[in-house]
């Protein structure tokens, strides 16, 4: 599977120790409540990555021996995923059978043993009629499969995207999500499609999480071109909806500790799933710190379900945050990806935070470090990151049009979110003027699908009122959907609105709300027309 990327690989790591520069941002939806499937990115360990096809039975209940004996379990991580290589034929009924000489007790047998340990068990699949290791695929057994996924109790599966010659990949997960609802059990459902037409966009209707990247290989290129090619899409990711740039390489290959902590911080901002996929029987120190430092995974596991946006530099030297759950808190991390040692900064208002004195937190050390007034620098040796946190003031609130406030957090799938005009290419102020149906407005926000923009109210705010719709540039294309949510509640979501239709007006209660964030999501079509907007937008 690794060598799908070696070439890319080579020539990324080429570029990456030069000098770069790249990308974005992107959109989500649903709101943050507790009865969501994987409602904060899942954690766990996946056998792939350190022992390929060479596992078995022992392997696997000493592994769930050891997620609980290292604290891994006790940390979040409570998957335990079984990878390619478990199954090897169909019987006369069309089951899935898997190895006898390698899972002697069987599967179900496996599972328990891995729920008595406190965790969650997960299996490995593919849409196609064989796996990326020529093993049984589930191609015209979706039902089936799930059903007997159900009764062996797996809480978690994998579906890779091997032998699809000729097979769309909407169709086809989306039989096996379907095939999944059916069977009755609550089950993970990750689609490892590699990012193959957009899965980001299909994704959140379809599974919890999707693959947006090639495999990961043990080596710092790899890391960095997972974490490029999926840090401009945070408009995409919510509670059980997430971006996967594939799972952990922490304590494998030959990675320094600095691009191991750099790893992990990179993978913990953008609220990925964190599936580890060492060797938990013989890991060093290091690597069940890295792994287990439990400020880290806050950020990654904090329930607003926002990912890290880069809000500073290029995507190989700088600096990316989100709002955390707490009011007024922050999390940052400040990475150098270059060969030589470089300082970083970050300033308060770029978190959309008051300028003055603002608490900051080194959350690999576990300490604080004092106070800092308007901002924070510091020197990082090369491939390295710093993860802090910083409690600071949000911005009074103004009862005013909407675009002309402070943003306490955005991610927008087409350049910078525009104020007071459409959304156009990648840069900032190269819209138009906002216009939906032939009526123009003079405030008001573009964005493109998905965006997601979030303002601070502080209880403040009484109404939030906007028109919506597609911008008429347009023309008859476009397809998207829109929601206000605060507090973690849906207050309003549109129906699928296109390009020529009227505009909708809201005006919704906002009385005593803490926050609001305006969501735009993408219809099933293609999103190169999906210009939307907030016209009018305005807190009274």
């Amino acid at each position: 599977m690794l060598q799908r990327c070696l070439l890319l690989l080579m020539i990324v790591s080429m570029l990456w120790f030069s000098s770069c520069g790249e990308e974005d941002e992107n959109s989500a939806s649903p709101p943050q409540t507790e009865d969501i499937l994987s409602a904060t990115p899942p954690m766990g360990w996946n056998s792939w990555n350190k022992f390929h096809c060479d596992i078995d039975e022992a392997l696997i209940r000493q592994t769930a021996d050891a997620m609980v004996e290292t604290g891994l379990r006790d940390a979040g991580y409570v998957y335990l995923n079984v990878d390619d290589c478990w199954q090897v034929s169909r019987d006369e009924k069309g089951r899935i059978v898997a190895d006898p000489e390698r899972f002697p007790s069987g599967i179900p047998a496996l599972a328990e043993y891995v729920h008595s340990k406190g965790l969650k068990f997960g299996l490995y699949t593919d849409v196609g009629p064989m796996t990326c290791q020529d093993k049984p695929g589930s191609y015209n057994y979706e039902e089936i499969d799930a059903q007997t996924y159900a009764e062996w109790k797996v809480d978690y599966v994998k579906v890779d995207w091997c032998h699809n010659e000729g097979l769309d990949p909407r169709e086809r997960y989306r039989i096996f999500r379907d095939a999944l609802n059916k069977a009755g059990r609550p089950i993970v459902f990750s689609i490892c499609n590699w990012g193959v037409d957009m899965p980001w966009i299909w994704g959140p209707t379809t599974g919890q999480l999707w693959r947006t990247t090639g495999d990961i290989g043990a080596i710092f290129a790899s890391v960095l071109l997972n974490f490029t090619q999926t840090e401009k899409l945070a408009a995409y990711a919510s509670a059980g909806h997430w971006n996967d740039p594939d799972m952990l390489e922490i304590g494998n290959g030959e990675m320094t500790e600095a691009e191991n902590r750099s790893h992990m911080s990179l993978w913990s901002i953008l609220s990925a799933p964190l599936i580890a996929g060492n060797d938990l029987r013989a890991m060093s120190a290091f690597t069940k710190e890295t792994l287990t430092n439990p400020e880290v995974i806050a950020v990654n596991q904090d329930r607003m379900g926002l990912q890290g946006v880069r809000v500073s530099g290029k995507v190989n030297e700088g600096v990316w945050a989100k709002p955390l759950s707490e009011e007024g808190l922050r999390a940052v991390v400040l990475f150098n990806g270059r060969n030589g040692r470089r300082t970083l900064s970050v300033q308060w208002s770029q978190l959309g935070l008051q300028p003055g004195v603002a608490q900051v937190r080194d959350l690999w050390a576990r300490k604080d470090l004092g106070q800092k007034t308007d901002g924070f620098e510091l020197s990082l040796e090369p491939h390295d990151a710093a993860m802090i946190t910083v409690q600071g003031q949000e911005p009074t609130p103004e009862m005013t049009w909407v675009s002309a406030l402070p943003f306490k957090f955005e991610a927008n799938s087409r350049g910078p979110v525009e104020r007071d005009q459409s959304v156009g290419g990648e840069n900032a102020g190269d819209g138009q003027t906002l216009s939906i149906a032939g009526k123009s407005y003079e405030k008001g926000l573009g964005v493109g699908a998905g965006s997601i923009v979030m303002l601070h109210l502080g209880g403040q705010a009484r109404r939030f009122i906007s028109d919506i719709g597609v911008d008429d540039s347009a023309g008859t294309g476009g397809s998207v959907t829109f929601q206000v949510i605060a507090d973690h509640k849906i207050l309003f979501e549109s129906p699928l609105m296109k390009g020529g239709d009227t505009a909708q007006s809201v005006d919704l209660d906002i009385s005593g709300k803490r926050w609001l964030k305006l969501v735009v999501t993408p219809g099933d079509d293609n999103p190169d027309k999906d210009f939307a907007n907030w016209a009018g937008a305005r807190l009274e």
